[in-house]
């Protein structure tokens, strides 16, 4: 028979522990407001990841996209 152990993971925002199972619908985050205060973060540009953008707002003769 197999045993399942519990995992638990601190919430990505407040730091708080909780159980990772399908019965958390937040999940990685603790609650539905840290979901979304995360979320805010990426929408604001306050988070973000590194690296050069792979696209261009420009077009081959250097004027701008529309």
């Amino acid at each position: 028979m197999i045993q399942s152990k519990t995992k638990y993971i601190n919430c990505p925002n407040c730091q708080t522990q909780i159980e990772w199972s399908d019965a958390n619908k937040h999940r990685p985050f603790c609650s539905k407001r840290c979901q979304l205060i995360d979320f805010g973060e990426w929408a604001t540009e306050k988070k973000s990841i590194a690296g050069e953008p792979t696209y261009t707002d420009e077009d081959e003769n250097g004027e701008l996209l529309q």
